[in-house]
């Protein structure tokens, strides 16, 4: 990672925790979770293609993933992959949210959390059973394991309270069942966690939950025929195939995707997601997927630096003198901070300030607009 992209990738991650201290969630600010085992978590090569995205396209970190990435949990940034973890590499959620992003209007984001560890069985993600699988793992799962904390559903959980502070949560995607082969409860499993999901995260009886065929030609092609059985388990359950999809990822292990499958598994996601929600709509502006909207203005923005509004940009407000802001008869609240994010304290002018580059975070009313200032 070059060091400008560096610097947009903190500046994005600033921003969202500037904007978080001052806003309600976006509703422009689409998220999605998704989990499973080594097909989720991606086991495709990552090519040139694939390393640079839209910056509308956010993931937020599940692991600290200082060895390969540099980044903190709890984050967002940038979804350029491993999306899941360092043990990861391409999966099908890289192309789900570049697709969805073709096809909905400009000002909607999308964000995902992955939460992804190979091999396991559904029971890793059972809530009240996860323990006693998670201590007789092998050591090269249990350390999968324990990058979520000794948890995954948990971790699943808990970052997605966190992106509910900054957006709203509109599906979830899963790609599990290759370790549960040919057990018939397994539907019934899966509709148990996610259950647990909506209810621990107080979502609505409306959330769509797509689960993804594992490879047609690899081992436990079998499992398909059952899982076409999920959606007899919910109305909000349905089927993405895999069929077609022939590219095998030559690991000796015969399940896995290659990249070429994860990119076409990724879009199958997206078209079906897109079918479900029907057209998507800009809050106060355009709809789409075919239509699109205006860009959004919106308070929570996972953006980068480029995306920060000019320095001449007054947000409603006449004046600016200092912190000492003036607004035609409205309230106005001001925050300065460092491109790390860091509060500027007892700052009276903004000249006054060391040169340098900032963060002017100015809450009039019920908006937030953040932008860029230099001081030279």
């Amino acid at each position: 990672m070059g060091a400008n992209t560096k610097i947009k990738t903190v500046a994005s991650a600033a921003l969202l925790a500037t904007a978080a201290a001052f806003a309600e969630p976006d509703p422009n600010f689409h998220i999605y979770l998704a989990f499973g085992q080594s097909n989720m978590e991606g086991q495709g090569n990552i090519e040139q293609q694939d390393k640079t995205v839209d910056s509308r396209f956010q993931m937020m970190a599940t692991t600290n993933n200082a060895m390969c990435t540099n980044r903190t949990k709890g984050q967002w940034y940038d979804a350029t992959p491993p999306l899941a973890s360092c043990d990861g590499k391409l999966g099908p959620v890289d192309y789900f949210g570049r697709t969805m992003l073709e096809k909905i209007p400009e000002g909607i984001k999308v964000g995902v959390i992955v939460v992804a560890v190979a091999g396991c069985d559904i029971q890793l993600f059972e809530k009240d059973k996860y323990q006693s699988y998670a201590q007789s793992a092998q050591s090269w799962m249990s350390s999968r394991i324990q990058n979520y904390g000794g948890n995954p559903y948990g971790r699943l959980i808990d970052m997605a309270k966190e992106a509910q502070k900054v957006g709203v949560i509109k599906g979830i995607l899963f790609h599990q069942g290759e370790t549960n082969s040919g057990q018939n409860n397994w539907p019934s499993r899966v509709k148990g966690v996610y259950d647990n999901i909506i209810k621990d995260l107080g979502l609505g009886d409306n959330i769509p939950f797509l689960a993804g065929e594992v490879h047609p030609n690899g081992n436990c092609k079998g499992m398909n025929s059952i899982i076409a059985n999920l959606p007899q388990q919910s109305k909000n359950f349905y089927v993405v195939s895999a069929s077609g999809i022939n590219g095998m990822l030559q690991d000796g292990q015969s399940v896995h995707f290659d990249a070429a499958g994860y990119r076409e598994l990724g879009k199958r996601y997206a078209a079906k997601m897109l079918e479900v929600l029907g057209t998507i709509k800009v809050e106060g502006g355009g709809a789409g997927p075919s239509s699109e909207g205006p860009a959004s203005s919106s308070s929570v923005a996972p953006a980068s630096s480029s995306n920060v509004a000019s320095p001449e940009s007054s947000s409603g407000i006449t004046a600016l003198q200092g912190l000492q802001l003036k607004s035609e008869g409205e309230s106005v609240v001001v925050k300065v901070y460092s491109l790390l994010g860091k509060e500027i304290q007892g700052t009276k002018n903004l000249d006054k300030l060391p040169s340098g580059n900032y963060i002017v975070a100015e809450k009039v009313g019920g908006a937030l607009k953040m932008r860029k200032y230099t001081v030279k």
